[in-house]
């Protein structure tokens, strides 16, 4: 099994993995944070930050289940969080922000992770396993991320952002426009843009668990899914965070998310007035001007570019384009949804949603190369993308102010060059796909000949005979 390349590839891929997890725990107590190891192993027993992303993971490793097992892993879960929150109660221990429920998914996971090593031989322990890691990588893809956040802000004190916010000139300051429609909606457009923009892992999570619907079933997963999309895009993504730190405009323009305080109904708001340049946003455009590194706060992660929630919208959007029509509609919903919400809520500039979609459509194609075999096509597409993506990052960077000065020409070609991105994507796409084949014509049949009527004789000749 070992001299197979994708044997060889998993575990090269599981022990980069490990090694990746160990190096940003070392680097978050560096740091004086809980690393990801560290805080997956509290949430075993404390109460979970998101109990909603446990049960989100279980029911990704529930695809690999018959229904009955299904609903007896279901209610073994929701069993063991009424335990936990009855125990709770009785010894006076309070959640501390965290939620009363999570911990009973996360049990029924790891418990089907020691039933596949015990239980199961051959292909059903590797399918049992494989359901098992994939809900996992869910939870600990979150936990990693949220620790590199930290980490970002802590390792990068000085951002970007004049620089964004400066070629965001030649796109018009679209997060200052929509950051102007969004106030104007008052507290019902903010706080149902917000609860849209952060359950966007639940919205991966129905297109996933529709794409693997017939693992059970067919005892194997799909070639190419959404999850390996996601799971790329956030590990890929925030790597470029440290390369290139921005906080966004309602950091570096505004107050913080405090501009936000007086109509947010949950989100957890605070001030970063002394750092930014001016309390601009979203009512006054930056001026123009040579832009310079800014020193910011140790709290506010440099997560903008790219935008990752573009780029996750954009892979359900794609992912989705094959449900029914219910989920087609969902898709392009929460595309629409997000980047209204990405832009209104000032987290991101107009320059982080070209990268973001950009960064996506490159990875989307490689993955799907990987997956059906690369050929010049394949090479070509995901080469392009990644071209096109550094050209951007060095645009924002290098040319800003020229940008800002010539936006009638930079601003048609920076949409031309993701237009050009998305075009070679879909006619790729479309060559890639097995065409169907035009149904033989059917033989006509031969005409038959009429058979001849019998000749009758006159009744006097049988008579006579």
């Amino acid at each position: 099994m070992w001299r197979q390349p994708r044997a060889r590839l998993w575990a090269v891929a599981g022990a980069t993995a490990f090694a990746f997890l160990i190096a940003l725990e070392i680097t978050a107590r560096h740091y004086g944070l809980q690393g990801p190891i560290t805080i997956q192993a509290r949430e075993v027993i404390f109460p979970p930050k998101s109990g909603f992303l446990y049960y989100a993971g279980m029911s990704l490793m529930m695809v690999v289940l018959t229904w009955r097992q299904r609903f007896i892993a279901l209610g073994t879960a929701i069993g063991i969080d009424i335990a936990l929150v009855v125990f709770r109660w009785a010894i006076d221990a309070e959640a501390n922000g965290g939620n009363p429920f999570g911990n009973g998914a996360l049990w029924v996971t790891l418990g089907y992770a020691v039933i596949a090593v015990t239980r199961r031989t051959g292909p059903e322990r590797i399918l049992l396993l494989k359901g098992v890691g994939l809900g996992l990588l869910l939870v600990i893809g979150r936990k990693t991320g949220d620790t590199w956040l930290l980490v970002t802000s802590k390792a990068r004190p000085q951002v970007l952002d004049q620089y964004v916010a400066t070629a965001d000139h030649a796109l018009g300051n679209p997060s200052w426009l929509v950051g102007r429609l969004v106030t104007a909606t008052g507290p019902i457009g903010f706080n149902f843009l917000d609860l849209v923009y952060g359950q966007l892992a639940l919205a991966a999570v129905v297109v996933a668990l529709y794409q693997l619907r017939h693992v059970a079933v067919e005892r194997r997963f799909p070639g190419h899914h959404l999850v390996r999309t996601f799971l790329v895009i956030g590990l890929l993504g925030p790597g470029i965070y440290m390369i290139y730190p921005v906080v966004g405009p309602v950091f570096a323009y505004s107050i913080g998310t405090d501009h936000w305080a007086s109509v947010s109904l949950w989100s957890d708001t605070w001030s970063s007035a002394q750092w930014a340049v001016a309390d601009l946003w979203p009512n006054t455009p930056p001026p123009i001007g040579t832009p310079h590194h800014m020193p910011f706060d140790g709290i506010t992660p440099r997560n903008c570019m790219p935008s990752l929630h573009t780029a996750w919208a954009t892979a359900i959007f794609i992912h989705s384009r094959r449900g029914s029509r219910f989920l087609r509609f969902a898709g392009t919903f929460w595309l629409i949804a997000t980047l209204t919400a990405t832009l209104g809520f000032g987290y991101h500039y107009g320059a982080d949603l070209i990268a973001g979609v950009v960064f996506t459509l490159t990875i989307e194609a490689a993955l799907r190369a990987h997956d059906r075999g690369w050929d010049r096509s394949a090479i070509q597409l995901v080469a392009y993308g990644s071209v096109v993506f550094a050209t951007l990052l060095v645009s924002y960077r290098w040319l800003p102010l020229e940008m800002a000065e010539h936006p009638w020409l930079f601003g048609p070609l920076l949409l031309l060059a993701m237009a050009s991105v998305i075009y070679g994507y879909v006619r790729t796409l479309a060559q890639w796909e097995p065409k169907s084949a035009a149904p033989e014509p059917r033989p006509e049949p031969d005409p038959q000949p009429e058979p001849e009527p019998e000749l009758v004789r006159p009744v006097s000749d049988q008579v006579a005979g």
